[in-house]
């Protein structure tokens, strides 16, 4: 089977770095990678990140498009509860009609911050993340000006109006979200690099549970990882303890000025219980050289049972991460 390559980029911040520059690299990285024969690229939504400068995917993902030729771009996610299922449609009709047929819309229902910024965002108005069904069939509605006759808004236009729509995937790392894509008939992305458990099982679920629709015949699924390779073992394990030290003190609440450098991760002295959240973290990753990246690559698309696998790299140093992709697209491109 023919594996194809895609990249979910958080724009992350390395220590003594300026956001501008990692928004600057999440750019060279899309094009990068798109000479290199991947097949999407999406970008993610977190706020008030000392580390991860990605806050408004659709708004990079329009000058992603601008600055790319012909890979696939799109957001890893968008947090639908935050906003107006109206106004997302508008915004991703609009990429739509700039950039036919290379836009993804993936959805996602978690906050994408702490408390503080969800507030700002719905302007301390309860979050109610259990209309999120409800709004993806609103969204939906729009895309295709199919609103309900008993849909308050029903008639009411999503513009601009244009033939084609963007590609709508539903994320999770939950069973309840590959159980919800399975039921509106829509793509499906497990992020494994943020739950190490149970996602073979959960995209199963999802593959016999699914119901065709208009926008989708059979179960279409890929899978999102942490992914470090480089020339051998030694050098991947020294690039990936930069990710290893930076989750421990994400899971601790530590202060953070973005991701550690290998050689701080060096003398970070863990406690045994950290030694084994790093050892836990690591169900989240694919680390190692370019075969043995290749080799779990493989046995991921067949735990999977998909032909798409979608890597999640952060790395300090920026010349590891373009070296890390280098590699893989050699390995398997």
């Amino acid at each position: 089977m023919t594996i194809k390559l895609s990249v979910l980029d958080q724009s992350p911040i390395s220590e003594g770095m300026s956001p501008k520059e990692a928004l600057n690299h999440t750019v060279e990285l899309a094009q990068f990678v798109e000479k290199l024969g991947f097949t999407r690229f999406w970008v993610s939504e977190h706020h008030d990140s000392p580390s991860l400068a990605g806050s408004s995917p659709e708004v990079l993902i329009a000058h992603l498009a601008q600055n790319t030729a012909k890979i696939r771009v799109g957001s890893g996610g968008v947090m639908l509860p935050h906003y107006s299922s109206y106004k997302v449609a508008e915004n991703f009709r609009l990429l739509e009609g700039l950039n036919p047929g290379r836009i993804d819309l993936g959805l996602g229902r978690a906050p994408g911050g702490m408390p503080m910024a969800s507030m700002a965002l719905s302007e301390g108005k309860h979050r109610d993340v259990h209309r999120y069904p409800e709004q993806i069939d609103e969204l939906l509605g729009y895309l295709t000006d199919s609103l309900p006759d008993s849909h308050p808004y029903q008639g009411l236009t999503a513009a601009p109006m244009i033939q084609t729509m963007p590609e709508v995937w539903l994320l999770g790392s939950s069973p309840s979200s590959a159980m919800l894509a399975a039921q509106k008939g829509l793509p499906y992305t497990f992020a494994q690099f943020i739950n190490g458990e149970g996602g073979p099982q959960y995209t199963e679920a999802y593959r016999n549970n699914f119901v065709s629709s208009q926008y989708l015949d059979k179960p279409k699924n890929t899978v999102a990882v942490f992914t470090i390779c480089a020339e051998t073992d030694e050098e991947a394990e020294r690039v990936a303890s930069s990710i290893d030290l930076s989750l421990i003190m994400l899971e601790q609440g530590m202060r953070s000025n973005g991701t550690p450098s290998p050689e701080k991760a060096a003398t970070y002295q863990y406690s045994s219980f950290e030694l084994a959240r790093v050892r836990e973290n690591r169900k989240r990753m694919i680390v190692g050289n370019p075969e043995k990246v290749k080799r779990e690559i493989i046995q991921l698309s067949e735990a999977y049972q998909t032909d798409e696998i979608m890597l999640v790299s952060i790395t300090y140093d920026f010349q590891d991460k373009l070296k890390s992709f280098q590699l893989i697209a050699d390995a398997l491109l």
